[in-house]
């Protein structure tokens, strides 16, 4: 992870806009973050405190985070303490992952208090605590460390807070001219800059030594550290199929580098469908598996169904036994295990060997494979029957769970209505919704004002085709795989608006991860649902079909 001290110095300086901010609102979407809404400079800015174990960070985020109808505990005493105060200063001390905001707030009496709100980012031990200042008591966290948890210091309300214990290393920033070239003069690696200087994760430390190959020691460093301290140029790399992030620019990585305004885009570009999918996977954990589990019993089925088929498939076969067994009555024994006859339905008249039973006379055995043919005749249709029916369920259950692995929380309730709605899938108990309210598809604007609808769940999509969309609306569709329906409003879509959606069919479908993925589109009214079908399921026709590849910093430019 690159959220180490040195990005962590520039994250302090860049949230420093904030400072006198009044906070307006506090949210708690889950068990790991934290969301305030703050009022500085004139505007509203959303700042994020995440102590996720792969994801912990805290920055401002443009991104719209579902809340859950009921407030946790957390969230209630934050609003109680620090709701409507005011940040006074947000300080990092050296370069620990630790920042503090000191917040000027008033009590329920209203006279005036001191808090603050610590972020420590490290990793599976981060924490979000709020602290008396006055006589730095915890008031609370979202984690609480007993005594027996961590003998250092106990992370619980009302006890004394105690610092994260520092590490006992240099800053590069304090040392001389002198004492740089004598650091840098002994040909470190990156594991012993690690040890030695304060701040730097593996790759920070391996930037660091690139540029050295490039210029002399002093210069170097002191143009590396001035980068990382006035937030020079936050940076996205994509390389091997890694990321990488940083707030300079990483001149040792030559993959596709994307550069942004602030920190915080950067991080909502980093981390945003990653904490996304995490918080669909706190709550639909549990439908994972149920539709796993019913995907592989009806692929389980459908192998069944195709033996089943094949021996059912010897139908021909019986009634030719039969009719030949007929037809020779009088050249076999009885007694006898098999017969060999001609077979005169043949060119070559070939001789047949028949199995019969010696305990039938030889009208019986014929009657047996007439039997035997018309059970597999009316099997072979009770089959092809069974099969369609299982390959239009396996579909439907790979789009619900192909939705799954896309939805964001407010999408994962209706899903869950329309299996129970199909009958397949019991509602978990909950508190029932006043009144049904309306899908909401997802709404994205094109780079040229057009706007752009996406159905993340099959109610949404429904409604967005054959409600919301008008005729002569463009409608678009991944070809031949599960996917969302995109409706472009506009009957006249400019061509860089018809890629865009195209782009955003291609990134909600199963083929996400895909190059070049085939996407169908042509006027709503040339969509039609059968009667009878499933919910999100269509056909259509007049279509035309665009290649594209799915680009998730483009689907977030256009996000509305």
């Amino acid at each position: 992870m690159a959220f180490d001290g040195l990005f962590t110095r520039s994250m302090s300086k860049e949230l420093q806009t904030l400072t006198s901010g009044r906070i307006t609102k506090i949210y708690q979407p889950n068990a790991l973050e934290v969301v305030l809404q703050i009022r500085a400079a004139g505007a509203n800015t959303k700042l994020l405190f995440s102590i996720h174990p792969s994801y912990s960070r805290v920055h401002t985020t443009q991104q719209s985070i579902e809340n859950p109808a009921d407030p946790p505990m957390f969230c209630m005493l934050l609003r109680k303490h620090i709701e409507g105060g005011f940040i006074s200063d947000i300080t990092q001390q050296g370069f620990e992952r630790v920042i503090t905001f000191d917040i000027d707030s008033k009590n329920e009496i209203g006279d005036s208090v001191k808090r603050k709100l610590v972020i420590e980012i490290m990793g599976r031990h981060s924490n979000l605590l709020l602290i008396d200042a006055e006589n730095n008591k915890i008031i609370d966290s979202l984690k609480h460390l007993p005594p027996s948890v961590n003998s250092y210091r106990t992370v619980l309300p009302g006890q004394t807070y105690i610092e994260p214990p520092k590490q006992d290393k240099l800053s590069l920033t304090s040392l001389s001219d002198e004492e740089l070239k004598q650091t840098f003069a002994q040909n470190l690696v990156a594991k012993e800059l690690i040890e030695k200087f304060a701040g730097f994760s593996p790759l920070h430390a391996n930037e660091l030594l690139h540029r050295l190959t490039m210029k002399e020691p002093v210069t170097a460093t002191r143009q590396f550290m001035n980068e990382i301290v006035t937030t020079a140029c936050p940076t996205y790399v994509e390389q091997d199929g890694k990321s990488y992030f940083s707030p300079t620019n990483l001149t040792h990585l030559n993959g596709t580098e994307t550069q942004y305004d602030t920190l915080g885009e950067l991080l909502d570009r980093v981390f945003f469908a990653r904490a996304e999918r995490d918080r669909v996977k706190q709550q639909a954990g549990d439908l994972e598996r149920w539709l796993q589990n019913e995907l592989n019993k009806l692929k389980l089925k459908q192998k069944k169904l195709q033996k089943d088929l094949e021996r059912a498939q010897n139908l021909e076969q019986f009634q030719l036994y039969g009719e030949l067994l007929m037809a020779n009555l009088y050249n076999f024994a009885k007694g006898a295990e098999y017969v060999d006859v001609e077979n005169y339905y043949s060119e070559t008249a070939e001789k047949v060997r028949i199995p019969i039973s010696p305990r039938k006379t030889p009208i019986e055995n014929a009657q047996s494979y007439y039997t035997k043919y018309n059970k597999a005749k009316t099997a072979l249709v009770m089959i092809e029957e069974q099969q369609e029916k299982t390959t239009d369920d396996i579909y439907y259950l790979e789009m619900l769970a192909q939705q799954v692995q896309q939805a964001s929380p407010a999408d994962i309730e209706e899903i869950r209505e329309e299996l129970a709605e199909q009958g397949l899938l019991r509602l978990r108990h909950a508190k029932r919704k006043k009144k049904p309210t309306k899908p909401e598809p997802e709404k994205f604007i094109s780079s040229t004002g057009t706007l752009i609808s996406v159905g993340k769940n099959n109610k949404q999509n429904d409604y967005l085709t054959f409600k919301i969309g008008k005729r002569n609306e463009i409608w678009l569709h991944t070809k031949d795989i599960p996917g969302s329906h995109v409706v472009i409003h506009s009957e006249h879509p400019d061509e860089t608006t018809l890629k865009e959606a195209a782009m955003l069919s291609a990134y909600f479908s199963k083929a996400r991860e895909s190059a070049s993925v085939p996407v169908d589109y042509t006027e709503i009214r040339h969509v039609k649902k059968p009667n009878g079908s499933k919910p999100g399921f269509v056909i259509y026709f007049e279509q035309k079909t665009l290649f594209v590849t799915p680009d998730e910093a483009v689907v977030m430019q256009l996000k509305k």
